[in-house]
């Protein structure tokens, strides 16, 4: 397997969401941050730092979008996988105009997630 960046940032309100998505993707190996909000996130974390980030599409105050526009500004480039319910044309439109990686649908099921996290994360230098 070639060089990958690890490091995985969560963001989710839903602590329930945020635990499980932290199990599984520590199960294959990856290191997982989390943050209930896209501010936290980018008060505290690093996200120039990770392989990917997995971002709710919708949050109080700072939604998956506000904290891609967020990075943007930023000038900071990392390979964004948006999660939400229900995928909608709508939410689909927005995604690729905003450049995510990927947009998958809640709840997450099977290796769906994993699968794309491990694509994005081999797209970083």
């Amino acid at each position: 397997m070639g060089k990958y960046r690890k490091l995985v940032l969560v963001v989710d309100d839903d602590r329930a969401v945020r635990e499980s998505l932290k199990f599984s993707l520590e199960l294959e190996g990856l290191v997982v941050e989390t943050y209930a909000s896209g501010a936290l996130l980018l008060e505290k974390g690093d996200p120039g730092a990770a392989g990917c980030l997995v971002l709710d599409c919708r949050m109080p105050e700072l939604d998956g979008f506000g904290v891609i526009a967020e990075l943007a500004a930023r000038h900071i480039a990392v390979p964004v996988v948006l999660i939400t319910a229900p995928v909608t044309d709508s939410v689909r439109r927005r995604a690729r105009e905003a450049g995510a990686f990927g947009l998958l649908e809640k709840p997450l099921l099977g290796d769906e997630l994993l699968e794309t996290v491990r694509r994005a994360t081999m797209t970083r230098p």
